[in-house]
């Protein structure tokens, strides 16, 4: 199977899940998300990931073989630099 792009991992999330500002970057097979969305609002960064992982689906064991992501609510958002990496966790599907 061909490797999944950064660009396809960011379709697959902003179709399901309503996103005001949305990054994917990857290699292929690892990819790191900055995730602004509303939401989030009053989810934990457990929740917030679970979220994520609904929007990617069966995706997520099949094409996306790591997923770092950031995600944030619009005012988090708002408030942070953008190199910030608050909420930021390693998850790794094998």
């Amino acid at each position: 199977m061909d490797d999944t792009t950064a660009e396809q991992v960011r379709d697959f999330i902003a179709t399901a899940l309503p996103c005001e500002h949305l990054v994917v970057d990857g290699d292929g097979r690892h990819f790191f998300a900055t995730i602004v969305s509303a939401e989030f609002e009053g989810l934990s960064r457990v929740r917030r990931h679970q979220r994520v992982y609904a929007a990617l689906g069966d995706r997520m064991h099949e094409q996306v073989h790591a997923l770092s992501m950031t995600t944030l609510t619009p005012a988090e958002f708002a408030t942070q630099a953008p190199a910030a990496a608050v909420g930021a966790a390693d998850l790794h599907h094998h």
